[in-house]
């Protein structure tokens, strides 16, 4: 079955470009985002069974295989691999054994550091209403929604996918009450909030609205042709788990059968769901499973760049650029360790003594041999080499340049740094870091003021609580990621109140709730 857009009422919107985007467009933009969410993570698989490269692994003593050694040549790891067969797709090479492999996970320690620093501490949501009470109560409506959604988890997770990616998309989901209150709100009267009890009921509304973050590889936007900074279409396509079994009667299910019974997997089902500002549908393996008119009058995505990249829908990643720098510092670590596992243990060489070979070496013995020209000699050992140390150490500086994240990031500190006992020293040391924390500040802060206004827009839409397009403007207010003195902030703080600025803001810069 073809997908049948007739809903969305759109000549340009068509069918075969749908399947498309489903069926290659959505192949590439997995197959690209997979690898960087793999590097990012460098999760593990265990070894087994019985085919050559499982045997190959095994040789080594470690019966798993890590993500980042995609990036390692097949004279450490022993396999081959190509790049349609995905990151753990290999096949052993012939008469080359698998040496010692090393991963140090560079990537993640800075993404989460970034991370850290952006949404380490909570933030604040501060309305521009004119009106003084109708403020408080939007900055309360804003809690209760983020508070619903994880707070600070969910801001900690959408800079992580950020990060990442290089975007994050977030589809605001209304609760089935609110999707029923606004089909009928032109019966239902508006309520009064602020009569006893009313504005609770708009904090437990506001609560069943869903921040759903959507992960890279699903998303499959259809842009405006003339602005691509307008998204036309939300286009997602996914495979879902379900609770069920998917139990195949096949030739080959019957001969894995075990005691009769048929091999089972868990049930999963093609996902796709377009959606529009007008109308949405949902299809479940091409068949149209549920459909339907969205009174919103804008599509309830927010698109939100890592960092800003223009012309491209997709801002920049923080990981693309480190992988190049992280394969070559994976292979200079597992030469290394090549290297020292050959050399830490000293070698002997004899010539001329019969049964050598099933002569232990070890203290207090002696060999007796009539030969003259009988010898012992003695190779390996643990030899330095200043060039592969220096070597090493210029990647992890490339790596601290391309990111932005030095170890004093992480609290690894080295002697020169030198004197960090000022405040403005500390700055001009993380100055990468913060200016890098800076710029993700203001998208991320952007694409939180969408949210908050696209959720205030539904609730007045819904009838549940009224507001303008002037109470809608919110700011977002990030603490400071650096230690601070104390007693500075309150100087700066009661400086602040001396020039007029209002003692709510103040107070909230300091981290006091009114």
């Amino acid at each position: 079955m073809g997908f049948k857009l007739d809903i969305f009422q759109d000549q340009q919107l068509q069918s075969d470009y749908i399947e498309w985007l489903v069926d290659e467009q959505s192949v590439n933009a997995q197959a690209h985002f997979e690898k960087l969410w793999l590097y990012y993570a460098n999760p593990k698989i265990e070894a087994t069974g019985s085919s050559a490269s499982n045997r190959k692994l095994n040789e080594s003593g470690r019966c798993y295989v890590q993500a980042q050694e995609y990036g390692l040549p097949a004279r450490i790891t022993g396999l081959v691999r190509s790049a349609n067969a995905g990151v753990f797709g290999a096949r052993p090479v012939n008469q080359v054994q698998r040496k010692e492999v090393v991963i140090e996970n560079d990537i993640a320690w800075r993404v989460n550091a970034t991370v850290d620093f952006l949404f380490g501490k909570p933030i604040s949501f501060v309305s521009k209403s004119p009106d003084g009470q109708k403020s408080a109560e939007i900055e309360a409506v804003l809690k209760a929604l983020f508070a619903a959604n994880g707070y600070i988890g969910f801001l900690q997770d959408m800079a992580v996918l950020g990060s990442v990616y290089g975007f994050v998309d977030c589809f605001v989901r209304p609760g089935v009450e609110i999707i029923e209150r606004t089909s009928s709100s032109s019966q239902i009267p508006p309520p009064d909030s602020h009569k006893a009890g009313s504005f609770d009921d708009v904090l437990k509304l506001a609560q069943t609205i869903d921040l759903e973050l959507i992960e890279a590889p699903r998303t499959l936007p259809v842009l405006e042709e003339n602005d691509y900074k307008k998204i036309k279409y939300y286009v997602q396509h996914f495979g879902q788990k379900k609770n069920a079994l998917s139990r195949k009667s096949s030739f080959l299910s019957r001969l894995l059968s075990v005691g009769g019974r048929s091999s089972a997997a868990r049930q999963v089902v093609d996902v796709t769901e377009i959606t529009s500002a007008d109308a949405w549908q949902r299809y479940e393996d091409r068949q149209l499973v549920a459909e339907g008119e969205l009174p919103w009058g804008f599509l309830p995505v927010v698109h939100i760049q890592n960092i800003a990249q223009p012309y491209y829908y997709e801002g920049l990643s923080d990981v693309e650029p480190l992988i190049p720098l992280q394969d070559e510092l994976n292979t200079r670590l597992s030469d290394r360790a090549s290297r020292i596992t050959f050399q830490s243990f000293k070698m002997y060489l004899g010539k001329g003594i019969e049964g050598f070979e099933d002569k232990p070496v070890s203290p207090g013995r002696m060999w007796y041999t009539d030969n003259p020209e009988a010898s012992i000699e003695e190779f390996g050992g643990d030899a330095g080499t200043p060039s592969e140390d220096l070597h090493i150490a210029e990647i992890r500086e490339s790596l601290d340049k391309i990111s932005g994240v030095t170890p004093i990031v992480a609290g690894v500190l080295k002697n020169k740094l030198g004197n960090l006992t000022s405040a403005v020293a500390l700055k001009l040391t993380l100055m990468g870091m913060l200016s890098k924390n800076d710029r993700k500040r203001f998208t991320y802060s952007e694409g939180l003021k969408r949210i908050c206004a696209m959720v205030l827009e539904i609730l007045d839409t819904a009838n549940i609580y009224k507001t303008s397009e002037a109470d809608r403007g919110v700011d977002v207010i990030f603490p400071s990621p650096l230690p601070e003195n104390v007693m500075e902030k309150l100087k700066e703080a009661q400086i602040k109140k001396e020039l007029g600025v209002p003692s709510e803001q103040v107070l909230r810069e300091l981290g006091y709730e009114k």
